[in-house]
């Protein structure tokens, strides 16, 4: 499966030292003088070896990892909770069992976490990474022959496999569906700006008003962090413009769900006063009031689909890369439904 993971033979060799000593220094154990221990430390460091708290377990018994790890961005959004659920459908019919792991966007808790599955000896992982994640911080799990699927974000020049949404498809069928009930003002709302994510769907945002002849305007395109609480925040500035909109795109159903409840902290009602498009089609989204219009990505057919490959590269034996960009469609329900005569009012509040 790529190059070859390093041993304890490897370290060995090049350290001059028996493979006893070796997995001695592994241990920590006191046996071990400085000297030696220093001079093995080093080699470990150099070849890259990640020790394997379960390899002797797995070597005696002569089987196969059995553990898939899945490392999500932002496990609060209940996006990622539903991924997991088909990841783990998946993956438990298949005899392995799921390691998950929140990073809350923080980079260095990837790392950390990342290193402690190896540690236990995962056969793969599923990463949805975090913000500024680089290629170069997949590399030592390419190195070692871990097979990767990357899901909702790529990483530039990571030559792993990925499993993404349509987001352009998917954000301009939500702005042309609004500019065709009449809107003609609409924002976008939410999403971290430095994301491939926000770029690709922000694009889909611009060419849908240059298809419809609507004017592309900077200040209706309002980040914020792509949770509940940001979409509060987004619709806010939305709402203290002079000219405000009258319709949203929200980045996803959690900023949709929030620019609701800021729309009601106005006395504005969703769906009525202001017309509401999330995307992700959470299951909360069916059940909301109003219910949301939403994208569809089918979060737990996304999870299925990203452990299958991964379960694939597993059982070939290689980490071919392969990218995938699911299909999308737009769920029209009731928050998307303003009456004119009211987006009329609202122009002139």
């Amino acid at each position: 499966m790529g190059k070859e993971r390093v041993t304890v033979i490897d370290i060995a060799r090049a350290a001059g030292v028996s493979k006893s000593t070796v997995s001695l220094v592994l241990q920590a154990s006191p046996l071990v003088n400085e000297v030696t221990r220093a001079k093995v430390n080093a080699v470990i460091r150099e070849l890259g070896y990640v020790y394997n708290r379960g390899a002797a377990n797995l070597r005696q018994s002569n089987a196969k990892s059995k553990i898939v790890g899945i490392v999500v961005n932002d496990l609060t959004n209940s996006f990622f909770a539903e991924l997991a659920v088909g990841v783990d459908m998946v993956v438990q019919s298949a005899g392995y069992v799921q390691f998950l792991a929140n990073t809350a966007e923080n980079p260095d808790r990837q790392r950390e976490v990342i290193a402690s599955m190896r540690e236990h000896g995962i056969a793969g992982l599923i990463l949805s990474p975090a913000r500024g994640t680089e290629a170069a911080d997949l590399k030592p799990l390419m190195a070692s022959g871990i097979p990767v699927v990357n899901v909702v974000r790529q990483i530039a020049g990571a030559k792993v496999s990925s499993l993404i949404s349509d987001n352009r498809a998917g954000i301009r069928d939500a702005v042309r569906h609004l500019a065709g009930l009449g809107h003609h003002r609409i924002a976008f709302l939410g999403g971290f700006p430095d994301t491939a994510v926000f770029a690709e769907r922000l694009e889909g945002y611009r060419e849908a008003l240059a298809d419809m002849d609507l004017a592309a305007r900077n200040e209706l395109v309002i980040g914020s962090a792509p949770s509940r609480a940001g979409g509060v925040a987004a619709i806010e500035r939305a709402l203290a413009l002079s000219e405000r909109p009258t319709a949203a795109v929200c980045f996803n159903d959690a900023v949709a769900f929030g620019v609701c409840d800021g729309l009601r902290a106005h006395r504005l009602d969703p769906g009525e006063d202001f017309a509401v498009i999330g995307f992700d089609d959470v299951i909360e989204a069916q059940t909301a009031v109003p219910a949301l219009t939403t994208v569809s990505v089918d979060p737990q057919g996304m999870g299925r689909r990203a452990a299958q490959l991964l379960l694939k590269q597993i059982n070939a034996g290689r980490a071919d890369a392969e990218a995938i960009v699911g299909s999308v469609r737009l769920v029209v329900r009731q928050s998307c439904g303003a009456a004119s005569d009211k987006r009329e009012r609202l122009a002139l509040l």
